[in-house]
């Protein structure tokens, strides 16, 4: 049986990419900042309780990244997948109107947090046996476009880029792949404004398209499901008719 981390798995992305490798017969860990978030999505997923294990973190703060690791080992003994998926954003105002402190904490979680994972998925995929495992970045459209007003998320989502090909080139040696899905309009509460309208880079304000969130958790599973000789190192999901190709 395999075994995956999810990280950001109480909400959106994170849960129904958890839900999906819960069908698929994966172990998860349940890894979020909100307990009772964690529990709902152990519920949801039925007959596949007894395979999600929710765990508490922090992904900004090391200590809280490391104990998720050790959990994992102590519960399942090994690790063969990590989605990177946990991720905030700030205010979305003039880039001169935001603080430092909203500035760190966007690149402490969607940065650095990926960092921390990917360090200690290394840590315990490279002694395994069998060695390697598989992690994935969740990127963003923002890792190549940024949207009006969004500095913080979009300079850690190119920065997620990256550590994606770091992760990919320096991984190898322990064969282990990464890769990274860049992801536009699927449909969470996170993006439910943009059925009501978002502001353009021409300074309009326009309704866009969304998708259902499932298409981005079979893609990851997909991802997921390839031997590690093999690699997605870059895939884009997004709602066909979102304006992406000829933003701005």
């Amino acid at each position: 049986m395999k075994t995956a981390i999810v990280t950001g798995a109480g909400s959106g992305i994170g849960r129904a990419a958890a839900l999906a490798l819960l069908r698929e017969g994966y172990s998860v860990i349940l890894a979020g900042r909100r307990s009772e978030a964690l529990a709902a999505t152990a519920e949801l997923a039925g007959a596949d309780r007894d395979r999600a294990l929710p765990v508490p973190v922090d992904v900004a703060d090391p200590v809280s990244v490391s104990a998720l690791f050790e959990a994992t080992k102590q519960a399942f003994g090994r690790l063969d997948l990590l989605f990177n998926n946990a991720g905030t954003g700030a205010r979305a105002v003039s880039l001169e109107e935001l603080t430092v402190e909203e500035w760190r904490r966007v690149v402490d979680v969607n940065l650095t947090g990926a960092f921390l994972c990917t360090r200690e998925a290394f840590r315990l995929m490279k002694d395994q046996s069998p060695r390697g495992g598989r992690i994935i970045n969740n990127g963003s459209i923002s890792a190549y476009v940024p949207r009006p007003n969004s500095a913080p998320y979009t300079a850690a989502k190119h920065a997620i880029t990256g550590l994606t090909k770091s992760a990919a080139l320096d991984g190898r040696k322990y064969d282990i792949a990464a890769g990274q899905i860049d992801i536009g309009n699927a449909d969470t509460d996170m993006t439910a404004r943009m059925k009501a309208g978002v502001l353009q880079a021409d300074g309009s304000v326009a309704p866009e398209p969304t998708m259902d969130v499932d298409h981005v958790a079979a893609a990851i599973v997909y991802m997921a499901s390839l031997p590690l000789d093999a690699n997605v190192l870059f895939m884009t999901v997004m709602a066909t008719k979102m304006p992406y190709v000829g933003r701005g």
